[in-house]
């Protein structure tokens, strides 16, 4: 038996994510109020992307771009595929940047799919399949849940679990002009790394979660990292400068995702100042993650469980 499509377009919301946090490496992820806005809806004639803002003239507009192949992938699960669907894409999250932008396509792809259609799938689901698509689960459990997530992979795929940051947690994104690549930074990296370094950056990790949820005034201890981002730190000098200098003055302030950009989690001083080649951007926590408006999906009932969701 085929889907049944809705013949109303669907919108969906998609925030920026930054995963990793300082110590929690491929697992920790905050879910940013800064988003994109994708719609979609069943044509009979292919699939089609326009793109306006981050990425418009760079992106491809046929069935390649990542949103569409996020998309069919959701289809296919869901047992079936519209003869075409025209998207559109607002996009706000800069691209390259340690932003999570690929996760944002992954999860709106995933969740238009999911509203163009009567049929259902759920979100553990949703974040399986999003999770396949991007490789790894930190960036796209905050994108499809919101909050603060713990992400982990086991047998039946990407799991996670959703908790609320503390409400004076502040976050502040520097980001720079210069774009860097995730395979880039992950060769950076070694193939192992000291006992002590290990247990480290697992004693600060944990301290995170309650420095996040709990008390925001331990997370300059509890973003401290010794895995990843001294590694990274000869290819993006101009990061690990500007990490280093807000950190030298209390901030809590880390590499965002792969990088370039930097987050600082903690109040910066009003007098700091970057440098011309850093653009500051205060944000706040999206608790929502990126639901599909105008759909069947956003008047399922979440089930916590499934979910992994928690608060």
């Amino acid at each position: 038996m085929g889907l049944t499509f809705v013949s109303e377009p669907v919108r969906v919301r998609t925030p920026a994510t930054s995963a990793n946090l300082g110590p929690g490496f491929d697992t920790l992820g905050l879910a940013l109020t800064l988003y994109d806005d994708l719609s979609a809806r069943v044509t009979g004639d292919g699939f089609t992307v326009s793109v306006t803002g981050e990425g418009a003239g760079e992106l491809p507009g046929d069935e390649s771009h990542l949103v569409v192949r996020a998309m069919l992938r959701t289809f296919d699960e869901l047992g079936g595929r519209p003869a075409g669907v025209a998207v559109e894409c607002v996009n706000r999250i800069s691209q390259a940047r340690g932003l999570g932008s690929s996760s944002a396509a992954i999860v709106g792809g995933v969740q238009l799919a999911r509203g163009l259609v009567e049929e259902q799938i759920s979100d553990e689901d949703a974040l399986r399949i999003a999770a396949e698509l991007e490789g790894h689960p930190d960036n796209v459990a905050p994108c499809l849940l919101g909050g603060f997530t713990i992400a982990w992979s086991e047998g039946s795929g990407a799991r996670a679990v959703r908790l609320a940051a503390a409400a004076d947690v502040h976050p502040t994104l520097f980001v720079p002009q210069e774009r860097g690549l995730t395979s880039t930074a992950r060769a950076a990296l070694p193939a192992s790394v000291p006992h002590a370094d290990a247990s480290f950056n697992a004693g600060r990790a944990a301290l995170l979660v309650h420095a996040l949820t709990t008390a925001p005034e331990l997370l300059f201890a509890a973003t401290e990292d010794r895995l990843h981002q001294g590694y990274r730190a000869e290819a993006m000098p101009g990061t690990a400068s500007l990490v280093a200098s807000l950190r030298s003055l209390g901030v809590a302030a880390v590499v965002s995702g792969a990088g370039p950009t930097v987050l600082a989690l903690s109040p910066v001083p009003a007098d700091f100042h970057p440098g011309t080649a850093w653009r500051a951007q205060a944000l706040g926590v999206d608790a929502t993650g990126a639901l599909a408006r105008g759909s069947m999906v956003e008047h399922a009932e979440r089930d916590p469980v499934a979910a992994g969701r928690k608060s």
